[in-house]
């Protein structure tokens, strides 16, 4: 294969841009070839912008049945994502998925089977793994730069929102539509990288999530959860879509210094030697060790959404390993699935999850929910 052929199933938002970088001619090595939605509009906009460049269906089905394609991009709602990508398997496909990999962790378990089964590529837009901020971040801990993670706060809180955003579709911020708020919806960037870069899951966490605070939406806007590491190590995450204006700082503290990113910027508060050591010959009451701040050199601008379809299209058509591979997608919605169910039980939650209970509990909001899938047409992201 030379050049790989992609379809796009879900041709809203999310979808439309992706068409834009496909067809912009930026990514070697690929094509768009089809798009498909199930509204009306959304493919007449496709025939319009397009033309007969593309071939635009109705369904995935008949996307995936045409022959047209080698690759799907599932640029559908959240519930969506693992059904869309199982299908696809099913029928040969490589399969690249928006985040969140999906809503509950069961769903998304069966996906990645799915995916182990086909023996296609799999990939999940984490453009934020392109980052070169957040890549050397993982760098510096994954070599022990900051020795061993102690602390990591996140306080994400500048996704702010109006409720004229939350009333412009009506499975918006509901449990039917979207299956939660500012975790399913905003945060998957932030909840992937803050294990990916750690290279950590915690053993349990306690959360407390604020449903419609400030706005008249179902679900939570709002978020403090405290998680704990095998290794003694905490962590707090605060986020908001709520307050203005919004902050965007992240602490990782380790036994050789802290790490701080805020305003795209990174700094490094190193100390001379390990803590424990300092500490262990320190005599002085009131001493503390010797700390240079080391401003972190940028590694230039993030590629985000074109670096990802470049190494997801690298990686089938010359095995490049994947920087976000759609099996990762479990952990960051873990996270979310985590915080959600501590607030529901009001209690600690241990991780591994318990995902039949996560989904039951789940089901109940579902069902109470104004918007209700089953009675609704199919939307676009």
């Amino acid at each position: 294969m030379k050049q790989l052929r992609y379809g796009i199933i879900g041709i809203g938002n999310m979808g439309s841009g992706h068409a834009s970088i496909l067809t912009s001619g930026k990514i070697k090595g690929a094509v768009l070839t089809a798009v498909c939605d199930g509204f009306e509009s959304k493919r007449t906009w496709a025939r319009e912008t397009y033309g007969d460049k593309i071939t635009v269906f109705e369904s995935s089905a008949a996307m995936i049945d045409s022959g047209l394609v080698d690759a799907v991009v599932v640029a559908t709602p959240h519930y969506d994502h693992p059904s869309e990508a199982i299908h696809a398997f099913s029928k040969g496909m490589h399969v690249l998925i928006e985040k969140p990999a999906g809503v509950y962790a069961k769903q998304v378990r069966e996906m990645n089977d799915a995916a182990a089964a086909s023996g296609k590529t799999f990939g999940i837009v984490y453009n934020q793994r392109m980052n070169p901020i957040y890549q050397k971040l993982r760098e510096m801990i994954q070599s022990g730069e900051i020795g061993e993670v102690r602390r990591i706060n996140w306080i994400i809180t500048n996704w702010y929102r109006t409720q004229a955003y939350y009333d412009s579709g009506t499975w918006r911020a509901t449990w039917g539509g979207e299956g939660g708020g500012v975790l399913i919806n905003q945060c998957p960037h932030n909840l992937d990288l803050w294990q990916w870069t750690t290279g950590m899951m915690p053993t349990r966490m306690r959360a407390f999530c604020q449903f419609g605070k400030n706005r008249d939406i179902e679900v939570e806007n709002e978020v403090t959860a405290y998680a704990e590491y095998e290794n003694g190590a905490t962590a707090v995450f605060i986020t908001s879509t709520s307050e203005a204006p919004g902050t965007n700082r992240l602490e990782v503290a380790g036994s050789r210094g802290k790490i701080v990113i805020e305003d795209d910027k990174m700094t490094f508060y190193r100390i001379r030697e390990e803590e424990a050591a300092f500490n262990a010959r320190n005599t002085a009451p009131f001493a503390s060790p010797e700390c240079w701040k080391i401003d972190i050199p940028s590694s230039g601008t993030s590629p985000e959404h074109s670096g990802i379809l470049q190494n997801f299209t690298d990686a089938v058509l010359n095995g490049t390993p994947l920087v976000a591979p759609g099996e990762e997608g479990i952990f960051g919605l873990t996270l979310s699935n985590a915080m959600h169910l501590s607030t529901w039980i009001d209690g600690w939650v241990d991780l591994p999850l318990d995902e039949a209970l996560h989904e039951a509990e789940l089901n109940k909001r579902i069902a109470s929910s104004k918007f209700q899938r089953q009675a609704a047409p199919a939307v676009t992201k």
